[in-house]
Formats: structure tokens, sequence, C-alpha cells
């Protein structure tokens, strides 16, 4: 359960203590496969490592990207909490490999190994992380919302569900809260507010349902609107399983 409230200040989401724990073990498996040597990957076509269990973005030295740069501000968080960091990780300014062709060569190096080993043995920090970046979400969204009542509205009915808190942390995990310029086809977005925005029930038993619909249809108009060099209809499928898993039991 996902309990909201809203204050001059901002946002507080409470979230039951085990609530963190199941929700990364099942983003885990939605990034990763659940595997370990999932936690560092380099997806074809992409200029940016994909590391831990939500495929956190981490770029080279002097290449950015339209996409949000989140791997950085995951190691900053567990920085502030364990001691137990590679010292050459807590200093690296950008990802040391350049190259996907680098990355998937160094595979098996000391360096590699070392970043594996560290990410797994700090799944539970990346899973407040994760939980961190949903508390930050809202206050972003309504900023941006033509209709703030309604997307706060939908935000809490699919959160007071009793899975919407992993919906709601996945979806902002898997394709961010649609707040960015940057993260734009011909002008449409397809993050958390964009789905938001497409709901208008009320009723909260059918919100997980509306929620994975609405989700769909956002995620299938991105791909209509991206630019064809990218190819990015291969990912579809697996993107519309995994919004489906929004209406399944934890």
């Amino acid at each position: 359960m996902l309990a909201v409230s809203l204050a001059p200040a901002g946002v507080a989401l409470n979230i039951s203590r085990p609530e963190p724990e199941q929700i990364g073990k099942r983003i885990w498996r939605n990034e990763c496969g659940g595997t370990v040597a999932g936690l560092t990957s380099w997806n074809s076509g992409e200029n940016f490592a994909s590391l831990g269990i939500g495929h956190f973005i981490w770029y080279p030295k002097n290449q950015r990207g339209p996409f949000e740069e989140s791997f950085p501000q995951l190691r900053n968080f567990i920085s502030a909490r364990r001691k137990d960091m590679p010292r050459w990780l807590q200093e690296a300014g950008a990802c040391p490999w350049n190259s996907r062709d680098e990355f998937q060569r160094e595979q098996s190096s000391a360096k590699m190994n070392d970043l594996r080993q560290f990410l797994a043995r700090s799944t539970d920090l990346q899973a407040e992380f994760l939980v961190r970046r949903l508390q930050n979400s809202l206050p972003k969204m309504l900023d941006q919302a033509t209709d703030r009542e309604n997307v706060q509205r939908q935000f809490v009915r699919v959160g007071a569900n009793e899975q919407g808190c992993y919906a709601l942390v996945d979806y902002v995990n898997f394709k961010g809260e649609g707040t960015l310029a940057t993260e734009r086809y011909h002008g449409e977005g397809w993050g958390l507010l964009q789905v938001l925005e497409r709901m208008h029930g009320s009723d909260p038993e059918s919100a997980l349902d509306e929620f994975a619909t609405s989700a769909k249809i956002v995620l299938q108009r991105r791909i209509a609107n991206s630019p064809p060099e990218r190819g990015e209809s291969r990912w579809l499928r697996g993107w519309l399983t995994r919004v489906e898993s929004y209406r399944s039991k934890l």
C-alpha cells in the first residue's frame, strides 16, 4: 500500500518496510532477469551502460543523450550509506568504458567483476533509491500537468492499490517521470505523467487495469513516433509484457 500526503513543502509517501525489497526483486527480474550477470549491461544501439537492478544509465566521458543519467545519483545515494564501494567507482567521473564494444570485451576484467559484485551486494539500497525517485516524482509532474488535480488523483488512486507502489516505481524507473523536454518524440512524452494524464477513472478496483492499458497506449505511441533508425519496435513486445505485470499480484 502507498500512503500519500500532500503538504506545502512537497509530497510524502509512506511505504511499508518489506515492500521496497519486494519491489526491488521484481524490477531486478524485469530489467536483468534476476541475474547477477545482468547487473552490468550495455544494450546494442545505445551509447551508455545500464547498471544495477534498475539498469541505471551511466554515460562515458563526453557522451550524452536524451535520456536522464541516473547511475551517478545512485552511486552517491549508496556511498552515503555504505563504506564498501570500490575506490575507483567512488572517484570515477564518468563510465570508464567508452563504447559497447569495449564494455563487452571487459566483461571478465577485475574492474567489471568489482562493479558486478558491488551491485549484487547493494540491491537493497538500489530498491530504496527507486522508491525515493518515486517520492520525488509527483511534484515534478504536477508542475507540468495540464490537469493537476486529475494527475494527483490518479497517482493516489494507483498507489492505494495493493501493488500500486510497484507499478508506479517500476514505470518511473522504466520510462521516467515524463517531465524532461529531451524525452519526447514529436513533442510527445512517454513517462509516468503521460500515463496518468490518460486516466480519468475513479474506482480504486480498476486503477491498475486502467494504468496498464494507458501505459500500453503511451508506449505504442512512442514506438510510432520514434526515429526509424533506432529500431525501437524490437522492444515493444517486452515493454508490453512488463506493463502487463502491473495487473498481477506481488
